[in-house]
């Protein structure tokens, strides 16, 4: 059966809001509430099925605080057709409830495994032919939409929201790319960046069917 979204009007404050349930009462003032629209809502496909890129594309994730980032990069790796997480340092783990809340069944679905040390992962995929990218903001290519991604396996590294990438990762890649920012800050939400490059890669590799 599928969901069903409801969308409310509060008669007394106005407040326009959706549920998944049958409400009766305002959530803001506890007045009563008129429907006002339904909507069926499609169900989520996750499954061994589902289609990863080719050439493949795996995330590093370098000491990510927030387990509810690493949550949100779960859910844009399953979209993007990532092969795998690497969870590193003091990134939380997949199995993280706080991972769980924003993941949102990701998490299940997209294989992970958690190292202490992120530069040692980078050294081995780089030994099984992996090229390895980085999303910096210092001394780094500006990104681009149509700017040609790396050929052959390529592992994207994010890092600490405050610290950015350890040295020693840095000087082990291939490429540093900066998102260009028009405003005064210097950088993007960590999980935001990642999803500009992970379907940037996604939409220029081929999902084998």
């Amino acid at each position: 059966m599928k969901k069903k979204a409801r969308f409310y009007r509060c008669r007394a404050c106005g407040l326009r809001f959706p549920d998944l349930a049958p409400r009766e009462g305002c959530p803001s003032c506890g007045g009563s509430l008129e429907l006002v629209a339904e909507r069926h809502l499609r169900e989520d496909a996750l499954g061994p099925s589902r289609g990863v890129v080719e050439p493949p594309c795996v995330a590093i994730l370098e000491n990510i605080r927030s387990a509810w980032n690493v949550g949100s990069m779960f859910r844009t790796a399953e979209a993007a057709g990532f092969a795998r997480l690497y969870l590193c340092g003091i990134t939380p783990a997949g199995d993280h409830p706080g991972v769980a809340k924003t993941a949102l069944g990701a998490e299940s679905v997209v294989p992970w495994t958690h190292h202490p040390d992120a530069l040692a992962v980078v050294k081995n995929l780089k030994l099984e032919g992996f090229r390895v990218l980085i999303l910096e903001t210092e001394e780094a290519v500006d990104w681009h939409p149509e700017l040609p991604p790396p050929e052959g396996p390529l592992a994207v590294v994010v890092g600490n929201e405050l610290t950015g990438v350890d040295p020693g990762v840095l000087e082990a890649c291939d490429l540093t790319l900066r998102l260009p920012m028009r405003g005064g800050k210097r950088s993007l939400n960590v999980a935001v960046a990642f999803g500009v490059v992970a379907l940037w890669l996604s939409a220029r590799r081929a999902t084998p069917r």
